[in-house]
Formats: C-alpha cells, structure tokens, sequence
C-alpha cells in the first residue's frame, strides 16, 4: 500500500505530541511587547475616569422598547463577569507574535473608537436601585454594581473585547474560535438581563468588533500558526476557562466569609 505525504494518518503520527512540557514552553519562550499593549495599558484606566467628565453634560439613555421588557437577572451575572475569560483567551490561545501584534492592534483601536464615542455620545445605564435577595448570585450583581462604572455604554466595549477575543481565536483553531463566539454572544445578553448595557450598545459593539477584524486581523493566514499550536488550542482555551473558574470561587469564599458589598 502506497502512502501519500498528505495522508492524515501519516501526519497525525508525525505531528508533535501535545504535553505540559511542550505547552510550558509556549508561554516561557520569550515574546517582544508590542508597543500597542503599552499604549492599551496606558489608556485603560482612563475608561472610569471619562464617565467624570459628564456632570454637566446631557446624558442619553438608547433604549429601546426590549431593554424595558427584559427584567434584572442575577442568574446572568457570573457570565457578564466572564470579561476577564475574553480578555484571557487570546493571552492563552495566541503565540504567533504576527497575530499577537494584529490583536492588540485591534484591540487598542476598539478603545480608541469607544473612548471618542464616549466622550461624542455620554450614555448612562439605567441599573436597579437595589438587589434584593442575599444569595451568591446577588451579591455578586451587587458587586459589579459597585466596581463598574453606569457610563460608557455606547458602543459596550464589554461585548467589543469579547468578539475581538473569538475573532483572533477563530484565526488559530475554528472549533474554539466557534466556541469563543457562542461565549461572546451569552456576554452580550448578560449585559441586558444585568442592566448595564442596551440593545445598541451590544450590537453595535459587536459590530466595532467586526470592523477591527476585518482591518488588523483578516488578513493573517492560518496556516502561519504551527500545526502543534492549533492541535494544543483547546487546551489551552479549557486552562482559560479554569482560570476563570477559579476566580469565581475567589468569589465564592468571599460571599461565604460575609464580605459585604
């Protein structure tokens, strides 16, 4: 029997093997900064300070007749947090530096764009005076109500991060990246039943996250990402979620040991 270079089985049994010596090494080979992540982290706290500059402003309010037929859902809060999930899926899943800098690129370019449109267009979230109920899931509604800022909601730049974040997946592993999506568009309804985003807001960033695609990452190929690094994608993406997880049950203890909110 004759077997072709391409055969799958032939390449199967060729392809490196997938260990946690083989994954240690991804993340300790070293890697340059691109400047668009030091120009990223010198901008983000400027995101709970821009709400500041509203106080004597016209604040808009873009809802629609959905946003006041949906009611507060505590159920969804854990998903809306899952903010930090998106923004560790590509730190966990990318390691091709190209598609790194295109990604933070994309990113940077989001908040640009939100920051400009923030300061045009002040919107406010209408949220909840109060949460009754003293469960885990309460408290956590309650959490966010108290660290988040109620400005800032056209476009959500929660939902934006978080398509941006499937998008670049989608680049090295489809099978996550299609994962990732389904993930992001849970974020997006999270931020309706937790009354911190509108309709709009979620579309449209949604959309913002799109048009970054399109511009900085459409154009890497796949095939530019190792054979080893895309076959170790779900892992690596299962250690995102577990990272996640266990930031919830940070959480969890916190609610347990009466940290009042």
């Amino acid at each position: 029997m004759t077997w072709h270079a391409e055969d799958p089985d032939i390449a199967a049994a060729a392809a490196p093997k997938i260990g946690w010596r083989e994954i240690a090494r991804l993340f300790t080979r070293p890697q340059p900064v691109p400047p668009a992540f030091v120009a990223l982290a010198l901008i983000a706290p400027f995101y709970l300070f821009i709400g500041g500059t509203f106080k004597t402003r016209t604040l808009h309010v873009p809802a629609i007749d959905l946003d006041r037929a949906l009611p507060v859902e505590p159920v969804w809060a854990p998903i809306y947090l899952s903010l930090f999930l998106a923004a560790l899926l590509p730190v966990f899943v990318l390691h091709q530096q190209d598609l790194i800098r295109r990604t933070v690129n994309a990113y940077l370019a989001a908040w640009l764009a939100s920051f400009a449109i923030f300061f045009a267009y002040p919107t406010v979230a209408t949220i909840p005076a109060s949460v009754p109920g003293d469960g885990f899931l309460d408290w956590m509604l309650r959490t966010i109500y108290s660290s988040d800022v109620r400005y800032n909601c056209f476009p959500s730049l929660h939902v934006a991060q978080s398509f941006l974040a499937a998008f670049a997946c989608w680049r090295v592993h489809r099978g996550v990246g299609s994962a990732a999506f389904a993930w992001a568009t849970l974020v997006g309804i999270s931020t309706l039943y937790t009354k911190q985003h509108y309709v709009l807001d979620v579309i449209s960033g949604a959309l913002l996250a799109a048009v970054m695609y399109w511009i900085f990452m459409r154009g890497y190929p796949r095939e530019a990402t190792p054979q080893f690094e895309r076959r170790a994608a779900p892992i690596l993406a299962a250690g995102a979620f577990a990272t996640y997880g266990v930031f919830v049950l940070v959480m969890w203890v916190a609610y347990l040991n009466g940290v009042v909110i």
